[in-house]
């Protein structure tokens, strides 16, 4: 199974992030605005339209505010398995780090999947620091 893991750094206190990141059905908005172009929820699931013109419906698993943690599993798809998390963390009162964990098979599609998540989070950055990412 291939894994993969990315963090990102942002300029914004870590609460203000995170109200960003728990609102699951808002992705094309308040967090990766341009890598996302569609998202609504139907049900347990988001049905989440990127960019390239895929569209994935995916279970939202947790939302823990405890840890400030969501986690999905995308169903459907050329993907047998996919599970996701995205976590933030404070860097000190201002700053956070997010850290985006995918797992999928086959482990063939982790390029692509790898490099959509670079731009997720390259998305994630420039959505939450500019003044509409604010909450």
């Amino acid at each position: 199974m291939a894994s993969i893991r990315k963090e990102v750094s942002v300029a914004r206190p870590a609460d203000e992030v995170w109200d960003a990141v728990r609102d699951v059905g808002a992705l094309h908005t308040r967090l990766v605005a341009g890598f996302v172009t569609d998202c609504h929820l139907d049900g347990d699931a988001r049905v989440v339209t990127f960019a390239n013109g895929m569209r994935a419906r995916e279970l939202i698993v947790d939302v823990s505010d405890s840890d400030r943690r969501v986690v999905w599993a995308a169903v459907g798809g050329r993907l047998t398995h996919h599970n996701a998390s995205v976590q933030v963390f404070a860097e000190g009162a201002q700053g956070s780090r997010l850290v985006w964990v995918a797992d999928l098979l086959p482990h063939e599609m982790a390029p692509a999947i790898e490099a959509m998540i670079e731009q997720g989070t390259s998305a994630m950055k420039k959505t939450l620091e500019s003044a509409s990412g604010k909450a």
